[in-house]
């Protein structure tokens, strides 16, 4: 039997993915309809279950899951990028970090995965839009209690001190490193995302005005191989540039 408020995963045999949480009544899901909550408890990870006339299979939902289905309005920093940065800033349970432009909340989710159970996500958002989008979607995750949001500006706000890393994904990142350093504790990571060099550039030029040390930057590319009988060849379609990452770290108190 699956408890009640899990999320699960529901997959129909054409890859169509849905979210939701058990429970035992009839629950609304946006896109399929209306689900018996209580044969979704009653059944058990695994099992397949007809809704609408179509067999769906029941999962718990991944991190790549969420961030597929999520509702967007801001373009997504994709996982190709926000999976490394949890790496990169030395992340894990207990971690406490601090998050400038949430967006659709794509990455916001990474470090929430990153850091829970017991670390905090502190995100900041000057657009409200931004914000009501990035709640929803974070909703979907089960790791909602270890996230705290504010309307302000990272750049300017009064930020939560020493903390264990800041990433900003914003138009104007160099105008946030000295406000993200002055939270960072002693070893701690100042990390940001921008799609152009001529952002990359005033970032990482302040980074090293600063005083940041061990300051890298790069962009992922991700191509896919094919496997089949007659051989492996690499894809001809790839992951190209989406972003760039640039990474700096407080080495002084």
């Amino acid at each position: 039997m699956i408890p009640e408020d899990t999320k699960l995963l529901l997959l129909d045999s054409n890859g169509k993915k849905f979210v939701v949480k058990a429970a035992r009544k009839m629950l609304e899901v946006g896109g399929l309809g209306v689900v018996d909550g209580t044969a979704l408890c009653d059944a058990t990870i695994g099992d397949t279950m007809k809704i609408g006339g179509r067999d769906f299979i029941i999962l718990r939902p991944s991190l790549k899951d969420l961030l597929g289905i999520i509702e967007r309005r801001a373009q997504i920093m994709i996982p190709k990028d926000s999976f490394l940065i949890p790496m990169h800033l030395d992340l894990n349970s207990g971690s406490r970090v601090i998050e400038g432009g949430v967006g659709s909340g794509a990455l916001t989710i990474v470090l929430l995965k990153a850091v829970s159970p017991s670390g905090k996500v502190y995100s900041y958002e000057t657009r409200t839009d931004y914000a009501d989008i990035a709640r929803r979607n974070v909703a979907l995750s089960d790791n909602e209690a270890n996230w705290h949001l504010k309307i302000d500006d990272v750049c300017k706000a009064q930020l939560e001190q020493n903390v264990d890393a800041v990433v900003v994904d914003i138009p104007n990142p160099w105008d946030a490193v000295e406000n993200a350093t002055k939270a960072l504790k002693a070893g701690g990571y100042f990390c940001c995302y921008v799609p152009n060099v001529n952002q990359l550039e005033n970032a990482v030029r302040k980074m090293r005005e600063i005083g940041l040390a061990e300051v890298v930057a790069f962009e992922t590319l991700q191509r896919e191989m094919v496997v089949h009988e007659g051989g492996v060849r690499p894809s001809f379609d790839m992951l190209g540039h989406t972003g760039y990452l640039a990474l700096g770290r407080k080495m002084l108190g």
